[in-house]
């Protein structure tokens, strides 16, 4: 009797969350992951990302090159993909971080802090950004 109800539950949240399933050259290597205890744990199309999922990295380019353009502190005609942001377009460690919040913002996207420390350029932000499954 509780076997058959647990069924039944498990059925309707199957129903409900409608996981979609993700064919890749992923899928033996990762379907099953060791987890705590040596138990086992199945990952979900969210954990594991599609082929074709990034963003285009000439449109990645033109967006942070706007980005950095919109900043008032940023004198636009120095603005270029290979710009440094300390040496070229002379901002400090907060307009930096002003940066990576803009960036954050435009790409809906959440960078870690130990990431944000890395870009220090415009070249590096686009690097990260068009390498970032998440970006949109």
């Amino acid at each position: 009797m509780m076997r058959q109800g647990v069924r039944a539950l498990h059925s309707c949240l199957l129903q409900r969350l409608q996981v979609v399933r993700v064919q890749s050259d992923l899928d033996g290597a990762l379907a099953m992951m060791p987890w705590r205890g040596g138990r086992r744990r199945r990952m979900f199309s969210a954990e594991v990302y599609a082929p074709g999922t990034y963003l285009d990295r000439r449109d990645v380019v033109e967006r942070v090159l706007n980005v950095v353009k919109a900043n008032p502190k940023v004198d636009p005609a120095k603005v270029s993909e290979s710009a440094n942001f300390g040496k070229d377009l002379e901002l400090d460690f907060l307009d930096t971080v002003e940066l990576v919040m803009a960036f954050e913002e435009e790409f809906a996207l959440e960078i870690p802090n130990a990431e944000a420390d890395k870009l220090s350029s415009c070249a590096a932000a686009i690097d990260y950004i068009a390498s970032h499954p998440r970006a949109k």
